[in-house]
């Protein structure tokens, strides 16, 4: 799961809610919107506050900066224990709702699982975006390690409780990773992030993450301005993946040197600056 390296929302940035037609979402607000809004979708066990060291650089290049978090994720609410309301067609439909209370023609990023939601929003129907970034996120299903791992989560989280999950979870990490440098009040929030997600997000998203078919080709259809962004490694799907999607979209490539599944964690500087370079030449 991505780490933000701080909590505290940059000067400007507002903690609001989205009101839209198919319900209220939680989210992260910045920047005036001279040149464009961008709609941030979080990924898998993830939410808006993966994206918060990005809100302050893209605010300062001018543009509207909105990081949502998913219906079910962490300050969104959903059901329970429904699956049908995570499906992916429905999570498409929310994005789409969310991009048209944008007034439209939004520069989305589907950071992972957001990826994937993003794209199924853009083949539903394009118009309202202006744009679509592929931030760490592949042509098809994760990575067959990753398919077993996912699949391993998804069989816990429909025998046990979430705190139950979560300290299995933490019993199988490595040592190395108490001695991460992660600072407690960050530690601290990602317990709170996980207790705040709906199970039943994580159990529907996570086979779609296991059995998603590729759509690369549908998407190139739709001529929408793309761009893939990743980091030099990526756990979920491998960069040479990444490499063979854009061509196959005629797609923008941005490889953020050092970062690894989390670039707008592990450099957002050079991230946002990819990003925004990105959305002014997809604007002209």
């Amino acid at each position: 799961m991505s780490k933000p390296p701080f909590l505290d929302l940059p000067p400007g940035a507002r903690a609001v809610t989205l009101d839209t037609e198919r319900g209220a979402f939680a989210v992260h607000r910045a920047g005036s919107g001279e040149r464009g809004t961008a709609l941030l979708v979080p990924g898998f066990t993830g939410s808006k506050e993966d994206f918060i060291a990005l809100l302050g650089p893209l605010a300062a290049r001018g543009f509207a900066v909105v990081a949502v978090d998913g219906r079910g994720q962490y300050e969104t609410p959903g059901p329970e224990r429904d699956e049908a309301p995570y499906r992916q067609g429905e999570l498409a439909e929310d994005l789409l709702a969310q991009a048209r209370a944008l007034d439209g023609r939004v520069h989305v990023v589907g950071h992972s699982l957001g990826g994937l939601v993003s794209r199924a929003a853009v083949l539903r129907d394009p118009a309202p975006f202006a744009s679509l970034t592929l931030l760490s996120s592949g042509p098809a299903a994760v990575a067959e390690d990753q398919r077993e791992r996912v699949t391993m989560l998804v069989g816990a989280l429909e025998a046990m409780d979430m705190e139950s999950v979560w300290q299995a979870m933490r019993a199988l990490d490595p040592p190395e990773a108490a001695q991460d440098g992660t600072p407690p009040e960050i530690g601290d929030f990602l317990h709170r992030r996980w207790l705040g997600t709906a199970p039943a997000q994580l159990i529907a998203t996570g086979r779609q993450l296991v059995g998603e078919p590729d759509r690369v080709d549908a998407l190139a259809e739709v001529g929408l301005p793309t761009h893939v962004l990743s980091g030099e490694r990526d756990y979920a799907w491998p960069v040479e993946w990444l490499d063979a999607m854009a061509l196959r979209l005629g797609a923008r490539r941005t490889v953020v040197a050092g970062a690894e599944h989390s670039p707008n964690v592990d450099d957002p500087a050079v991230t946002a600056g990819a990003l925004a370079d990105f959305w002014g030449s997809a604007s002209a």
